[in-house]
């Protein structure tokens, strides 16, 4: 089956909804039974929408300056790929794995490189 929805602009779409707060918009983009794997920090999984509504809320309630800003983004096989600015401003690599419905299946985000932050200028 072939993929009817660009998955580049569904990891857009996520980041501009974290930029903007927009917690019901980024809930949204998820699917029910999505998995999110947070590397950063102390190791997290959250399964389904009540779980990542608990982990986003407090995120997206204090963003530094620079929070969610692109660095590179990238489609491998069925994933994307994008480098980012955490809500904190530190350097993200975060995986985005679909559904065929279009939704966010699966997230799984590690911290980067400091030197990843200063080399978009």
């Amino acid at each position: 089956m072939t993929e009817n929805f660009d998955r580049i602009a569904l990891a857009v779409d996520w980041l501009d909804a974290c930029r903007n707060r927009d917690l019901a918009a980024l809930l949204d983009l998820y699917a029910d039974d999505a998995t999110l794997e947070c590397e950063c920090g102390d190791a997290r999984i959250c399964n389904g929408r009540a779980a990542l509504e608990a982990y986003w809320r407090p995120r997206l309630g204090a963003l530094a300056p620079n929070a969610f800003g692109l660095e590179e983004i990238t489609p491998v096989a069925q994933e994307v790929v994008l480098d980012y600015l955490s809500h904190e401003g530190a350097p993200v690599r975060i995986v985005f794995g679909f559904a065929q419905d279009g939704k966010i299946r699966k997230t799984s985000c590690t911290p980067m490189p400091a030197a990843f932050a200063t080399a978009g200028g």
